[in-house]
């Protein structure tokens, strides 16, 4: 079975994606003197990378692409 690396690194970069996004909401909350509007957006956006994660986990799993632990034969 082939290696389906450019799916592992979408993954990858998703979760960055959500990580930064996350990172950059608790900054603004913190820090920004116009918090609301940038902390909403930030949030906003790591809400949708994770919506898109688990929709592409989905998708790559129906299809084969990834296996949990390689347990599946």
């Amino acid at each position: 079975m082939t290696d389906h690396w450019i799916i592992k690194l979408f993954i990858y970069a998703l979760m960055l994606g959500i990580v930064f996004s996350l990172g950059s909401g608790m900054y603004y909350l913190l820090f920004a003197k116009e918090q609301s509007q940038k902390t909403v957006k930030a949030l906003t956006v790591r809400i949708s990378l994770s919506i898109g994660l688990f929709i592409l986990l989905f998708i790559a799993f129906a299809m084969g692409w990834i296996r949990p632990h390689n347990l599946l034969p």
